[in-house]
């Protein structure tokens, strides 16, 4: 994984968090007053996944808007700091930089406010978008794109088209993260990875994720229709299920059970995935290994409090000790 170079277009954000401590209700309303006592702001969204790929030893590359605020300043330096490479950033003066602020009193999340629009970006907001990812694969020749959705307006049905395109126009892999709005938009994706949730809104179906037939069935019919390579579904305390189409357009199918962990927290477990499974698919692990590898993951993270990036020394001993052949 050492300085593959991955290029992440999608929604950015600050991840903020205000904790303190509860002693006393409000006199202006029943509701709880928080002592301030710490403050968090950590790069979230397609941001948390250049993260991760940056803790997994990749060179990551971020495209997405900001405003112009002093949020992105502080978003800027958060992301420079982490040596996350930030040339492809573009700046629309009518919207906020996305932040959602998380209330958390005596240890609970309490609250959580967001500053966001969330409408598409406008057409010349999008034209500097498809230049500056147009410029920087010419520039860089990335291994990989990873295409992170939020629906925060960043990626239009205009800009993952044509990103995709520009990315098979160049032999380069495309991992996408959807959300339900531009769901079916994905057209030609390498590896197209939704939660179980968003497979089921998507496809307006619903699926029973201990129905392996049916999961084998209804994501190679997606994968058809699509042109996707391979399908990677999340499926909670389920686990997590792949399906590939090979070069001989035969199907692969494969699930693997949630490992059991102690849950503190789900944010952030679904850019941990999409980060680790598109690494190890391009490094040549196969879907298999790639999807065993990220189910450990994706629980690791949820381990922790709040949004954060993977362990890279961690995720190696994890995966040796749980996949013995290793």
């Amino acid at each position: 994984m050492n300085n593959k170079k991955v290029l992440v277009v999608g929604d950015v954000m600050i991840d903020a968090y205000l904790s303190g401590v509860v002693e006393r209700i409000s006199p202006e309303a029943p509701v709880p007053v928080v002592s301030l006592q710490k403050r968090i702001s950590r790069p979230g969204g397609a941001a948390n996944v250049a993260m991760n790929l940056r803790a997994l030893g990749a060179k990551p590359f971020l495209c997405s808007i900001v405003g112009d605020d002093f949020r992105k300043k502080e978003l800027i330096a958060l992301l420079e700091e982490h040596e996350i490479d930030t040339q492809a950033i573009v700046t629309d003066p009518s919207r906020p930089t996305t932040t959602k602020f998380r209330i958390i009193g005596n240890k609970t999340h309490m609250l959580r406010v967001d500053d966001e629009v969330s409408t598409d970006v406008d057409k010349q907001t999008e034209l500097a978008l498809l230049d500056a990812i147009e410029k920087l694969l010419n520039k860089e020749k990335p291994d990989l794109i990873i295409l992170q959705d939020y629906n925060k307006g960043v990626l239009t049905t205009e800009v993952i088209s044509k990103t995709i395109a520009m990315a098979r126009e160049r032999s380069i892999a495309t991992a996408v993260d959807p959300k339900r709005k531009n769901f079916n938009a994905f057209e030609g994706a390498t590896l197209f990875k939704p939660n179980l949730k968003e497979f089921s809104e998507g496809i307006n179906a619903t699926i029973k994720p201990e129905d392996l037939e049916g999961l084998r069935s209804i994501t190679a019919s997606y994968q058809q229709q699509h042109n996707i390579d391979m399908m990677l579904l999340t499926l909670s305390e389920f686990g997590i299920c792949y399906n590939l189409k090979d070069s001989t357009n035969k199907k692969q199918f494969g699930h693997y059970k949630a490992h059991l962990r102690e849950i503190s927290d789900v944010s952030g477990a679904g850019d941990t995935v999409i980060s680790v499974a598109a690494l190890c698919y391009i490094c040549g692990a196969g879907a298999d290994l790639a999807t065993q590898i990220a189910n450990i993951a994706g629980g690791l993270v949820c381990e922790f409090s709040g949004v954060v990036p993977i362990n890279k020394e961690k995720l190696l001993s994890e995966t040796i000790r749980v996949i013995p052949r290793l």
